[in-house]
């Protein structure tokens, strides 16, 4: 999906790019949790790990171009720090939700809403301010 996405973000941008490929990820996520058979929560998980990861290099490269040389290694850090303290308390915080609501399905339904909000929030902040390539 990498190799997709920078021809995607050659199209139509790289905040876009991040954007237009999460957001369909984040609602298959959603449908994981109400998939009627375990054949189509599967095809619906697949589909979206494609499009998840796309967000990965367009966010980098468009991290580099916007911010100054100076700050290039501290922005990406902070960046993929963020990144990684949200990935290493998510499975605890699921097993919280899964204890809690009661619900398998909560987790999905929340983290692909939460997930959507995040993704809207860096559209409206950031779809005016364009890389140096774009």
């Amino acid at each position: 999906s990498y190799i997709a996405a920078a021809k995607i973000a050659d199209r139509i941008g790289l905040v876009n790019t991040m954007v237009f490929t999460h957001i369909p990820s984040n609602i298959l996520l959603i449908l994981v949790a109400f998939a009627p058979t375990l054949q189509l929560a599967i095809i619906f998980y697949l589909i979206r790990m494609t499009l998840s990861q796309m967000d990965v290099p367009t966010r980098q490269s468009y991290i580099v171009a916007i911010v100054s040389e100076e700050e290039r290694t501290a922005a990406s850090g902070l960046t993929n720090v963020s990144r990684n303290i949200a990935q290493a308390v998510s499975p605890s915080l699921t097993g919280y939700i899964f204890q809690s609501f009661l619900s398998l399905a909560a987790p999905f339904v929340l983290g692909g809403v939460i997930k959507i909000i995040y993704d809207l929030t860096l559209y409206f902040n950031f779809r005016n301010i364009k890389s140096k390539d774009e």
